[in-house]
C-alpha cells in the first residue's frame, strides 16, 4: 500500500484544498477565537501581506487588531501607520494599550513615495507591525510589498478598499470587514485553505474614536525620510 502523500512534505507552499494550511513563519493571536480557528496557523501571519477591504475608514479595522497590536506593543518596538486618512486620535489609541512614544506616522504626497517608505521599513524589519492606508495600488506593487515582508516578522497590514476584492492580489489573507450592530462581520475573501461562504460575526469592545477628523497625535518631532527627496514627513 503507498503511503499517504502530504503536500507539506513536495513543497512548504502546497496543501490540501479542504484543510487550512500550515504557517511557514509566526502567527499572532488575533484576539477573537472564532476569527483566529478560520485562519492558517490560529491568528494573523506575519511576515506577509494580509488585506482588510473595508467599506470606509473606522468601520472598526483599529479595533479588529486591538488584541494584535496590544500585545506586540509589549515588544517596545515601533508600531508604523502609513498614510492613516484621519488623524489618529492619541487618547483612543492609549486607551486601548498603544503607547505614543512606539507610534510612527508616515504622510506623503504621492503614493509611489508611500509605497516606498513601506517597503524600506519591511525591508529593514525595525518595525513590529506596519498599518497602510491605500486607495489604488498596482499589483505589482503589491508584490514587492509582499517579498518585502517576507524578509521580516512584521505584523503587515493594508487597509483597502471592499472594491478592491474583485482584483487579484498576493496578499495570504483578505478579509472583507463590514459594520455591524455590536461588531463588525467579516467576510473571508482569500485564505490558504478551504473556501467559506458563511460571514464572521466579530463582536468589537466599544472604544473612543480612533480615526478622527478633529483628532490630534502629539508631535515631538519631525524629521524626513531618509536617502530619498520624499514629499512626506515622519511623526515620531
Amino acid at each position: 500500500m503507498n503511503a499517504v502523500c502530504i503536500p507539506e512534505t513536495i513543497h512548504p507552499s502546497l496543501w490540501r484544498a479542504s484543510q487550512l494550511a500550515r504557517v511557514r513563519g509566526g502567527t499572532l493571536d488575533t484576539g477573537y477565537a472564532a476569527l483566529s480557528a478560520e485562519l492558517p496557523g490560529g491568528g494573523w501571519p506575519c511576515g506577509a501581506l494580509v488585506e482588510l477591504l473595508i467599506q470606509q475608514a473606522g468601520v472598526g479595522e483599529l479595533r479588529l487588531l486591538r488584541p494584535a497590536l496590544g500585545r506586540l506593543a509589549s515588544s517596545k518596538r515601533s508600531i508604523v501607520l502609513i498614510q492613516p486618512p484621519h488623524m489618529p486620535n492619541g487618547l483612543g489609541l492609549e486607551y486601548i494599550g498603544l503607547p505614543l512614544t512606539q507610534l510612527m506616522q508616515i504622510r506623503a504626497a504621492k503614493i509611489t513615495d508611500a509605497l516606498w517608505s513601506a517597503e524600506q521599513i519591511l525591508r529593514a524589519g525595525s518595525c513590529c507591525a506596519l498599518l497602510f492606508w491605500a486607495q489604488e495600488v498596482k499589483t505589482s506593487s503589491l508584490r514587492r510589498l509582499h517579498l518585502a515582508a517576507q524578509s521580516s516578522e512584521t505584523l503587515f497590514i493594508m487597509v483597502r478598499p471592499l472594491t478592491a476584492a474583485q482584483d487579484a492580489s498576493p496578499a495570504v489573507l483578505r478579509l472583507a470587514l463590514r459594520p455591524a450592530g455590536d461588531g463588525l462581520t467579516v467576510d473571508i475573501v482569500k485564505r490558504r485553505g478551504p473556501s467559506r461562504a458563511e460571514p464572521l460575526s466579530i463582536p468589537l469592545q466599544p472604544t473612543p474614536v480612533l480615526l478622527s477628523r478633529h483628532a490630534r497625535l502629539p508631535r515631538r518631532s519631525v524629521v524626513p525620510v531618509a536617502t530619498r527627496d520624499l514629499q512626506a514627513e515622519v511623526v515620531v
